[in-house]
């Protein structure tokens, strides 16, 4: 089920899945940002870090020059029970940022927790500053 759960993720990062961050976010899930104290709980603010996210992370052109794409990608997938840990990484104006998803999904295939964690300090600092400024555009 997890792999099934993970592909609706995938696909949802690419704009291919149409159920939407509303239909694979549960109502009560938490949201744990590596750039706010407190967990964010609820769809409706995970859903605006989540599009923040999306907008900040995806990064630079390609870390390599050669694809038209931004430089986020996923570079390792550990999958157990109802739980997945995403390595990713990516390049913000310069800045290498490496980082891992855990998320974890209920019985019905819903998120119901999402925790982003980040490496180096350089990274934690210029996503904190692009965060922000995505938040005050999305809300």
């Amino acid at each position: 089920m997890i792999k099934e759960n993970i592909k609706k993720w995938h696909d949802l990062i690419k704009g291919d899945y149409s159920g939407g961050f509303d239909e694979l976010l549960d109502d009560d899930v938490s949201f744990y940002s590596p750039i706010v104290f407190s967990p964010q709980r609820g769809k409706e603010l995970t859903t605006l870090y989540l599009m923040a996210a999306g907008n900040t992370f995806g990064g630079d052109q390609s870390i390599d020059g050669t694809l038209e794409e931004s430089s986020f990608k996923y570079t390792k997938e550990v999958l157990d029970g109802n739980q997945a840990v995403l390595e990713f990484e990516t390049q913000i104006d310069g800045k290498y940022v490496n980082g891992v998803d855990i998320i974890t999904f209920n019985d019905e295939g819903k998120i119901i927790e999402f925790k982003v964690m980040i490496r180096p300090l350089q990274a934690v600092n210029i996503i904190h500053e692009k965060m922000q400024d995505m938040l005050k555009q999305l809300k």
